[in-house]
């Protein structure tokens, strides 16, 4: 039977602070000494956070990301991210031999807002940032538990801007309330976050300016107008790049 967190978090002392990454490495050495690779449905925000991700769990677990991210705004930038993700996936697949799987989740920017309402004046790292964390973590640990994953997790604790802490508390506490097993880590721990910049450079990844909600987007002084102009040349870019075709309602880029 594959380690459950827990069983590494309950010999720590109470009130000691977690180091994530510890856990998470354990957790791995616990599925070498099983001779295992266990199924990991993986939470991605974007590709620049899912690159040293990959790169490290993948020597041990067989990895699916699921991109469920109904809190980016515009829609022209959630596609254009979306995009450059399944993008990411292929190209690391082709150049190390791996086989990540993609999965995309419906783009419903209504339930997000229904989740942060109240919370929209709150400043980056708030409690809208958690309503944020706990929405998608649930998605993915209920998408998980549906296709019968063996854990689920997420990218975010990568960001040198995202509580590892929190991030990870909101992960064990989807983990009861689903009851499905997560996979806490901080992997921008050991220059994770300096390899994701490596990274991002060696495949030519775009990397944002803001997180992805409009709140954030108007905190930060994002030109919201100029992001949609640059994502809609971005897909086309794209598409005459790789050969593929435009939906202009749904600025989705599909293969032929």
């Amino acid at each position: 039977m594959l380690i459950n967190a827990e069983e590494i978090l309950n010999k720590l002392q109470p009130n000691q602070k977690i180091n994530y990454d510890d856990v998470l490495r354990k957790m791995i050495e616990s599925w070498k000494r099983q001779g295992t690779r266990p199924r990991l449905l993986i939470h991605s925000c974007c590709a620049p956070c899912s690159t040293y991700v990959l790169e490290f769990l993948s020597q041990s677990a067989d990895i699916t990301i699921y991109y469920t991210n109904s809190n980016i705004h515009p829609k022209a930038e959630y596609e254009r991210r979306k995009y450059v993700q399944e993008k990411f996936i292929m190209d690391f697949n082709e150049r190390t031999g791996n086989h990540v799987a993609f999965i995309a989740a419906p783009y419903r920017p209504l339930d997000y807002f229904a989740k942060v309402k109240g919370l929209e004046k709150e400043p980056e790292c708030g409690k809208r940032c958690s309503a944020c964390f706990e929405m998608r973590l649930d998605l993915a640990a209920k998408k998980a538990k549906e296709l019968g994953f063996d854990y689920f997790s997420t990218v975010l604790t990568i960001s040198p801007h995202k509580n590892s802490q929190v991030v990870n508390r909101i992960g064990l506490t989807v983990q009861k309330t689903d009851n499905f097993p997560y996979l806490p880590a901080d992997f921008k721990k050991r220059g994770g976050y300096q390899r994701s910049i490596e990274l991002c450079n060696a495949y030519d990844v775009y990397r944002q300016c803001y997180c992805g909600c409009v709140f954030a987007a108007l905190q930060q002084g994002v030109d919201l107008v100029q992001t949609v102009r640059e994502a809609k040349e971005a897909l086309k870019e794209a598409n005459r790049a790789d050969g593929l075709h435009e939906n202009d309602e749904k600025f989705e880029v599909t293969k032929k």
